[in-house]
């Protein structure tokens, strides 16, 4: 894992170890607080309470264990072999309690898998899926808080719109990053709202799901709520913004590469040096809502199950590409929400897949996991090809871009051969993939070009993004089952 037997700072394995033997020996009122016993620049907790908890109960165990593993202080850079297998334990529980049950389930649930054939491959395609297995089980976090915005989605698919609430709730009280995910859920659930009428039916579930939340939120934040400035501790810790625009690269050296826009146009100019951090974070919100409105607006306006599934894809990709503070990691929380659309755009889903893993393949060096890198790509690539039969799905129907092409019916010529030039590009970029994996494990960059390959893998990566991106807008914008199940409805 990565920073295994490194001091001073280890790596992530040991913030999640630290962070139990913090919540375990110290009082809540101390667990975001910089203290004698607990130094902020080693790993201080910058995760919400849940995360805390989470850590409380993996330290009680440890605790009855081996009270060794988190000692106050004597425990620091910990990493014995009993250690490692309970904290991968700890990890594999967390998998198999929440985020598997959440996929399984939700597969099983799909109309296009109505045999539990179909469901089982569903499944099996989205839990072989490498970015998540490389960096819970060997880069090292846990999965909780995209298990719990998954069973959001599945309780949004069968209308229990209090229990998706909660769950959602869950998931943004576990990680902040859920954030990404938070307009498609707040703008489908407000359009239901809107479609059922403020005056009746819409008021009613509007005032239920607005006390949901705020119940779950009291709850979750109750024993930080004994005084106010222990409430704005905790969310100066969440949202660190004096870091400025380029966080990911503040704690590492030489510093990793990050596949969003900024970083890609940092390599020609340097934003950094000539915008203030104050400017910087007004620049990446302003052209994050930008990019977010039309899909939330579509949304609102035309709330559909099938429109929040793309739109958790489009919002969370308009995240990764624009805001504050991104890290490499970030884009686990877009890969996933494209898992639940594998079933219906196998191609795209499985191309984004692979190249959402590929993005993250300079901090998966760094954690010495190319051979994993290697052996989960091919498998997770050869099941959807088994399963989906890709190649044969690239017709602008199979790729939902039917309504696209005849608004360009007669304009667009080469519209007619546009499978066979998708299977292309889609050759030509895996092709590109597998020679940067291999140029980046086992050539020696120029002296003058230190950073080559892992500015090379972001820059590709991020014009991937960029070109994903507008194919998601696109899909969701022109998209007309929805406004014909609205006019049934009618």
């Amino acid at each position: 894992f990565l920073g295994a037997g490194k001091p001073p700072m280890y790596g992530d394995y040991e913030a999640q170890r630290h962070w139990q033997e913090v919540t375990y020996n110290l009082p809540i009122r101390q667990w975001y607080f910089n203290t004698s016993d607990n130094n902020l620049l080693y790993w201080g907790l910058d995760y919400p309470p849940l995360t805390a908890y989470h850590s409380f109960v993996c330290a009680y165990i440890a605790k009855l264990i081996n009270p060794d593993w988190i000692a106050l202080h004597t425990s620091r850079g910990y990493e014995s072999q009993p250690h490692k297998l309970f904290m991968r334990t700890t990890v594999f529980v967390a998998d198999l309690l929440v985020y598997i049950p959440a996929v399984i389930l939700y597969c099983f649930s799909l109309k296009e898998t109505s045999t539990k054939k179909k469901a089982s491959i569903c499944a099996l395609c989205i839990l072989l899926y490498p970015g998540l297995i490389l960096i819970d089980h060997g880069h090292f976090q846990y999965p909780l808080s995209l298990g719990f915005a998954l069973w959001g989605v599945l309780y949004l698919s069968y209308d229990w719109d209090l229990l998706g609430s909660v769950a959602f709730c869950l998931a943004l009280n576990y990680k902040q990053m859920e954030l990404y995910h938070s307009l498609p859920f707040f703008c489908y659930l407000l359009g239901k709202c809107f479609k059922k009428g403020l005056k009746g039916k819409g008021l009613v579930l509007l005032t239920k799901i607005a006390g949901t939340v705020v119940v779950c939120f009291a709850v979750c934040w109750l024993p930080f709520c004994t005084d106010m400035e222990q409430i704005m501790q905790v969310l100066r810790r969440l949202f660190p913004i004096d870091r400025g625009l380029f966080e990911a690269c503040m704690f590492s050296s030489p510093p990793p590469r990050l596949a969003n826009i900024w970083c890609s146009l940092s390599v020609l100019i340097k934003i950094k040096n000539i915008v203030s951090p104050q400017t910087q974070l007004k620049l990446s919100f302003a052209v994050t809502f930008l990019s977010l409105l039309p899909t939330c607006i579509k949304l609102t306006v035309q709330p559909s199950l099938r429109g929040f599934k793309f739109a958790l894809v489009s919002c969370a990709l308009s995240f990764f590409l624009f805001s504050f503070q991104v890290h490499e990691k970030s884009i686990l929380l877009v890969s996933i929400p494209v898992c639940l659309i594998i079933n219906e755009i196998p191609f795209m889903a499985t191309w984004f897949l692979l190249v959402s893993t590929f993005s993250m393949l300079p901090l998966l060096l760094k954690d010495g996991l190319l051979l994993a890198y290697a052996v989960t790509m091919l498998a997770f690539l050869s099941a959807c090809v088994a399963s989906f039969s890709i190649f044969e799905k690239t017709s602008a129907e199979d790729l939902q871009l039917k309504p696209f092409s005849l608004s360009l019916k007669g304009r667009v010529s080469w519209f007619k051969s546009f499978p066979k030039i998708v299977r292309s590009l889609f050759l030509l970029s895996v092709t590109l993939m597998g020679i940067l994996s291999l140029m980046s494990a086992a050539v020696h960059p120029p002296q003058r070009l230190p950073d080559l390959f892992p500015v090379s893998v972001s820059i590709i990566s991020c014009l991937h993004f960029l070109l994903f991106l507008v194919y998601f807008n696109v899909v969701i914008l022109w998209d007309s089952k929805n406004s014909r199940s609205q006019k049934k409805i009618s």
